[in-house]
């Protein structure tokens, strides 16, 4: 369907909301139960990737219940209040990005942090995952779709100066995350196939400069890396061997729960963070990986149905942005770690452990189910 056509379309009323108790608590039935059974696999998971420590599963479980308390709040407020909220905390956020390059907390050659008397250390590039994309839904919601020439380079403008700031920390996996959710709801909001391609191919062209002139000597080292992990195989080859070998070896069933030798035995590094999937391929195989991609392909679906039913043009185009952003940290985690893309350092999405990537995801889920259940409430 051509995105003109998809924004323009008003679905029908629906049934009347009130009965069922997650409706009068404005969760989504169907969207909740798709995470929980994420959630449990990604604890049982993660269970055997820390070497069977409940400390490390209590602490996820401690995380997902602020996650939890703020897909609730965030859940009860109507998709207006984001509208209006959107262009404060957009300014907000690129004031704390400011922030981190002038007095940014650094560790690990990076300066992505903020240290705030209450609160401690902050990453104020994970507000950013919302804010692009509310702001730019925000940006076009009074205004005729498709865009003109003037929107675009105006929405644009909205999108890369926080990535560019971003990447600058370095944190380059991050920007583009964020960059990619803000061009999402570009294009849904019916950008021209003709200024797609032409993108496209003026990205091809800067490719090379931007890989001599632009990357850090560990970005190019990771670009090197996936076009030939055998090079340095010790070395910066290391991970996605190990983690290809982990997948590979799990067959069909896999090994079984906890009898996965590359995580056990120390030979994948990472193996409860960034490369759980490769733990969880080794242990449950092809199955236990196939099962995770259809719950994760029910989130999905269950996100663009609710940015269908959307009564108003900011919800609908916030609702598929977090949507499609959701399904981009799974497709990149997926790629990185069977050795199809680079390595950026992307969670997989529910299952990683982690935390304010966590709540942040937790956070866009609610804001789902705000436009999902206050969809009759709107005037």
């Amino acid at each position: 369907m051509n995105p003109r056509e998809y924004f323009r379309q008003m679905p029908g009323r629906g049934p009347v909301l009130g009965s069922p108790l997650t409706e009068r608590l404005h969760l989504d039935a169907p969207l909740l139960a798709a995470l929980l059974l994420v959630i449990l696999g990604g604890l049982t998971v993660l269970y055997s990737a820390g070497g069977a420590s409940m400390e490390l599963v209590i602490r996820q479980l401690m995380r997902f219940g602020v996650g939890f308390t703020v897909l609730f709040v965030l859940a009860q407020m109507p998709p207006r209040s984001y509208r209006f909220w959107a262009p404060l905390v957009y300014a907000v956020g690129l004031v704390l990005l400011i922030l981190v390059i002038i007095a940014g907390v650094e560790a690990k050659g990076a300066q992505r942090w903020l240290a705030l008397p209450v609160v401690g250390r902050f990453q104020p590039a994970e507000i950013m995952k919302l804010a692009v994309p509310a702001m730019v839904a925000w940006f076009f919601n009074e205004r005729d779709l498709p865009p003109n020439k003037t929107d675009v380079l105006a929405a644009l403008g909205l999108i890369f100066v926080p990535a560019v700031l971003i990447a600058m920390q370095p944190d380059l996996g991050t920007a583009i995350l964020i960059a990619a959710a803000g061009l999402v709801v570009l294009f849904m909001a019916g950008l021209s196939w003709r200024l797609i391609t032409l993108a496209v191919v003026v990205l091809l062209i800067a490719a090379p400069l931007m890989y001599f002139f632009v990357l850090h000597d560990y970005q190019r080292n990771r670009v090197d890396t996936f076009l030939n992990p055998e090079h340095d195989p010790r070395g910066a080859g290391w991970n996605i061997i190990q983690s290809k070998t982990a997948i590979g070896s799990g067959g069909i069933t896999g090994k079984g729960w906890m009898d996965g030798t590359q995580s056990r035995l120390d030979f994948l590094p990472e193996s409860s963070t960034d490369f759980i999937l490769a733990v969880l391929g080794e242990e449950f195989g092809l199955i236990g990986f196939l099962l995770l991609m259809s719950v994760y392909l029910v989130i999905v679906g269950r996100g663009f149905f609710i940015s269908w039913q959307a009564q108003e043009t900011f919800s609908r185009l916030l609702a598929a942005a977090l949507t499609m952003t959701f399904f981009i940290y799974v497709f990149v985690n997926v790629g990185m770690v069977s050795g199809l893309l680079p390595v950026v350092g992307v969670p997989l999405p529910l299952v990683s452990y982690g935390g304010t990537s966590i709540v942040t995801l937790m956070a866009s889920f609610g804001m789902l189910m705000s436009i999902h259940t206050h969809r009759r409430l709107m005037h």
